[in-house]
Order: C-alpha cells, then structure tokens, then sequence
C-alpha cells in the first residue's frame, strides 16, 4: 500500500471552454490549461504532420483512433488513481480489460516499490495569473519530490517525439513550487501502449531545467498570440 500524506491544500477548480480553449477556473481567476497552451504554440511542422496523417487513414478512421485512445487513457488513469488511494476499480467491458491490463503494467513496473508517498492524485495546479493544470500524481518518487505523470499510447514512443510530455511536467512543477514552496526539480512519465509495453521517461538536473526554460518561453508565445489577435479583434470593431 502506498503511504499517502495529504501534505498540502490542493483548490477544487472546474474546468471550462473560453474561445475554444480548456480553462481552468480557480477562486476568481480563469486561467488557459498547459495542454491548452502547448497547442496553441504548437509548431507549423507538427500540424502539418497531424494533417498529413490524418489525410494517410481518413477523417473518420483519426476521429476513431483518436476517441479510442482517449477512452482507455481515461480508464486507465482512473484505475490507476484507485490503486494509489488503496480504492479499486473494477470494470469488466472489453474497455475496460483491456485498460486495467495496462494499468497493472504501469502499477507493476512503474509504482511498486518506487512511489514513496503519495500528497494527492489528479490535483490542480496553478500558476497565479498565468497557467493551471491537473498532474496524475505528485509526492516523493524513489526518495525525490516529483510530479508524475501517466500516459496511454497506441505504440511506443520515442524520447524526441515526446517533448510536450516534458514541458507539461516542468509546467506542474514549477506551479507547485511557486504555490506551496517545494523545490520539485524531477518528474516522470510512466506510459504503457496498448500492446501491452510498458516505458518510463524521467527528467530532471540540467534536462529539467532546460524544459522549465522552454515552458516558460511557450507561456510567453501564449500571452503574445492572444495579445495580438485581441488587438486584431479590436480594429475590427468584433
């Protein structure tokens, strides 16, 4: 069983769609999620290759991909935050199965006798005036304070294809610090593809604080682009 040490006051938040954007409402402020942020600064290179494969299988054939993986990526994050609150979940659909076969990989090879303490799991985090986000998990990971995250996937990936992965983690991070004074320079994405393969993706040291760099560059493109088709908006008397 995984000691678990409510440490912290994580707020309660809802989410919302503000010009088409996932926000996060806490207290009065309503601030842009990371997810939202990384796409909106996504790279000319990137949509072309989303376009272009969905352009390879079909519209239809990527909306069913598409909704298939976020379907047992949901499952699987749900099971997983049973089993590290000690309250299983069952569910016996083919769904179902198949995301609890993955989430006993990632439970097996990635959680026992490595996450030390649990604080919370599925918090929300912000960032006063700037950013909020939900983490799968934060606590103390093979003795490091870390923000950990969990990740379903199709076929497994490689290191250079999973750069936002790590700048969602650096984004949680440094909203934890700034909040409640922790000093989390690690975080670790523990993903398991549907065939069953399970991978793990720490960063931390230098690595960390290159994405923490990079993080805050894209909060910086964010605010820019918004100021920008604002002042666009404005001209146009919309």
């Amino acid at each position: 069983m995984i000691k678990i040490n409510k440490k912290f006051y994580y707020p309660s938040s809802t989410r919302k769609i503000i010009d088409g954007k996932r926000h996060y409402l806490v207290g009065d402020e309503k601030l842009p999620s990371v997810t939202s942020i990384l796409k909106a600064c996504e790279s000319e290179e990137k949509k072309a290759s989303l376009e272009a494969w969905k352009a390879r299988v079909g519209e239809a054939e990527a909306e069913r991909i598409k909704d298939n993986a976020a379907s047992r990526g949901t499952l699987m994050h749900s099971i997983l935050e049973g089993y590290m609150l000690d309250k299983p979940i069952v569910n016996l659909t083919p769904e179902g199965q198949q995301a609890t076969k993955m989430a006993q990989i990632i439970t097996d090879q990635g959680l026992k006798g490595r996450l030390d303490e649990l604080w919370a799991t599925e918090c929300v985090l912000f960032y006063p005036e700037m950013y909020a986000g939900a983490t799968d998990g934060v606590g103390i990971y093979e003795g490091k304070e870390a923000i950990i995250d969990f990740k379903q996937t199709n076929k497994p990936k490689r290191k250079e294809w999973i750069e936002d992965y790590y700048l969602q983690l650096a984004g949680y991070a440094i909203a934890h610090n700034q909040i409640y004074g922790t000093n989390i320079q690690f975080g670790i994405i523990l993903m398991c593809s549907k065939d069953l393969l399970f991978q793990e993706f720490p960063v931390q040291g230098e690595e960390f604080r290159h994405y923490a760099n990079e993080w805050w560059k894209k909060v910086a493109q964010y605010y820019k682009q918004k100021k920008e088709f604002q002042e666009v908006v404005d001209r146009a008397g919309m």
